[in-house]
């Protein structure tokens, strides 16, 4: 029997008048009924376009194929070549033969439609359910997606969930027509780990249950050892390794799988400097090419032991309380009477207590919905609490108006999750790092505002020429490294950064941690680091503070929490990071 898909010689270029990118070059690989074939790579090595290209959503011009073929076999008689198809045939394709899980849930949910609704619409589509099957459908999958509340979900539009809750809808919604051939591009990058585990679970049990083939794009190898059967490795728009998966993690042939295997801060002490790929690579003799850790001079990477508790702490004694919160509640109402009053409250965060010390990092980790970025935006007081106090170097910040909370603000600033949605697309990147400074009155002349953005650029890695760039000209490593330049131009001494790394591939997150751990010695600000990752938080963190439901389930030193949990939460997120190892 024929393979289910296979790609034969496929070369994609993008054309513009800058010049042409040639993003595919003669990529062939197969993928069979029944089988999970995971494509793993940094961002940039030709993964997304890979798989946009079988369900031919890359707009054209500009992409352009001057070789190959996508042939797919739904059955063994029906035989059809992808790239020849007209828009009306792969309209009935898509989403019901071959459907995709996006990475961006926010991007590719229509925000001016109930979640329930979108998921409905392919269901009436594709399987000509009625409206009352239809939702009856929908809510079966927001239960095997493991939505809270499914009937509340469906009601709800895309920006009234959590960024996780909106994964969850994308995924019921390409697999509620179960599809011969499933796409799932990163579909678990933005997820806490144990939802991720379940995900990865649900994938796998549907694929067996239907024979289902399945495209797994991720970048992360811990990722691929919990799904896949068999694994691609690509670079710059080629495959340079394919192998079985436990062939792959156990015996990495080439330097750059090497490489990302050892990226990953669940291989590391806490503090030690990770290794991330060099950006320049030898064309040819790849495999025996330097690979770099970033600012500490070239050197081949090293296999990485497993790691140990009892690591030294980044900086061992805090004497000083810079912040801390008492009784601290922020409560939203759930449900309202037709007047407007509310009959029913989420507690988002729920009397909670804790103090930051000067000079640490506390790390904040919890699975999605737990109230961590709303904990994390009230102590800036961008949300309001519903009662308890706030206290700042010995200011009470919930005692402060909005107008006596500016002058405040240069000392206490936050790095957002989506570093492209909290940059102004109309302001170039040297506008954007320069306001904050304009707005404070700090430095008199454009001249020195440009001098000193300039240096914030190459502080972050980034050059000079970037100042006139726009966001959508970078990379998402690079941008979350232009809004990181823009907290610290105002030289803080407290930093909220949440999720900061969370969507990035492994070496460019290796990149942002590194750069983290730089900044804070040159600085010698805090961070809170806001996280559903534990093993990035015990990497960076002095201390943990583990959240569940808004409540403080346990908090202690990061090694402590990490190696000996007390908690059984805690405990289940722990068991739940993917390690890399098959089992």
């Amino acid at each position: 029997m024929q393979p289910l898909l296979r790609i034969n010689n496929l070369s994609v270029d993008f054309i513009a008048e800058s010049g042409t990118t040639n993003a595919l070059k003669n990529v062939s690989l197969t993928v069979n009924r029944g089988e999970v074939v995971a494509i793993v790579g940094e961002s940039g090595s030709g993964k997304s376009v890979t798989s946009l290209s079988i369900l031919q959503l890359i707009p054209s011009p500009p992409a352009h194929y001057p070789s190959g073929e996508i042939i797919f076999a739904e059955d063994g008689n029906t035989v059809i070549d992808l790239l020849k198809k007209d828009r009306h045939s792969l309209q009935d394709i898509r989403g019901n033969k071959i459907a995709m899980i996006f990475q961006e849930p926010m991007t590719s949910l229509n925000p001016v439609m109930t979640c329930g609704k979108q998921v409905m619409e392919a269901l009436q589509l594709h399987k000509k359910l009625s409206k009352a099957a239809a939702k009856q459908k929908t809510l079966d999958w927001f239960n095997k997606v493991k939505l809270p509340d499914p009937e509340a979900a469906f009601d709800r539009y895309p920006h009234q969930l959590s960024g996780g809750q909106k994964q969850r809808v994308m995924i019921a919604m390409a697999m509620c027509c179960e599809p011969s051939l499933l796409i799932c591009d990163e579909p678990t990058t933005a997820l806490d780990v144990t939802v991720q585990k379940t995900i990865l679970q649900l994938i796998k049990e549907l694929q067996q249950q239907s024979n289902m083939g399945v495209i797994f794009i991720t970048h992360d190898l811990g990722v691929v050892a919990e799904i896949a059967d068999r694994a691609v490795v690509m670079y710059k728009g080629e495959i340079v390794e394919e192998n079985n998966v436990r062939s792959l993690l156990t015996a990495p042939q080439h330097s750059y799988t090497k490489a990302l295997m050892a990226c990953r801060p669940v291989n590391h002490q806490r503090g030690e400097r990770l290794p991330v790929v060099s950006d320049f690579l030898k064309e040819k003799g790849m495999g025996n090419s330097e690979l770099v850790t970033a600012g500490s001079g070239s050197r081949q990477i090293k296999e990485t032991a497993a790691i140990k508790p009892g690591s030294q702490s980044l900086i061992t004694n805090f004497p000083d309380i810079l912040l801390s919160a008492q009784g601290l509640s922020v409560w939203f109402p759930a449900k309202k009477t037709l007047f407007g009053k509310a009959t029913a409250w989420t507690k988002a965060v729920d009397d909670i207590s804790f103090e930051v010390y000067k000079g640490e990092t506390l790390g904040l980790v919890g699975e999605s919905g737990c109230g961590k970025t709303t904990l994390g935006r009230t102590l800036l007081r961008l949300i309001d609490p519903t009662s308890g106090m706030i206290t700042y170097n010995g200011i009470d910040l919930t005692a402060k108006k909005r107008e006596e909370l500016r002058s405040l603000r240069k000392d206490i600033q936050i790095v957002f999750q989506d570093p492209y949605s909290s940059l102004n697309p109309r302001l170039t990147i040297g506008s954007a790092i320069a306001e904050p400074l304009k707005v404070h009155h700090i430095l008199s002349t454009e001249k020195a505002r440009k001098e000193k953005v300039t240096e914030l650029l190459e502080k972050v890695n980034l050059k000079a020429e970037h100042f006139s760039r726009y966001p959508h000209e970078f990379s998402g490593g690079q941008r979350q490294r232009i809004v990181i330049a823009r907290a610290l131009a105002l030289n803080p001494s407290f930093i909220i950064c949440d999720e900061s790394v969370s969507a990035l591939d492994v070496s460019v997150q290796a990149q942002v941690l590194n750069l983290l751990n730089d900044l804070k010695k040159e600085f010698g600000f805090t961070v809170i680091f806001i996280s559903h990752d534990l093993s990035v938080v015990r990497y960076i963190s002095d201390r943990i503070m583990v959240m569940n439901k808004g409540k403080i389930e346990e908090s202690g030193k990061a090694d402590d929490i990490y190696f000996n949990p007390q908690s059984a939460y805690t405990q289940k997120l722990i068991a739940s990071i993917p390690t890399g190892i098959v089992a």
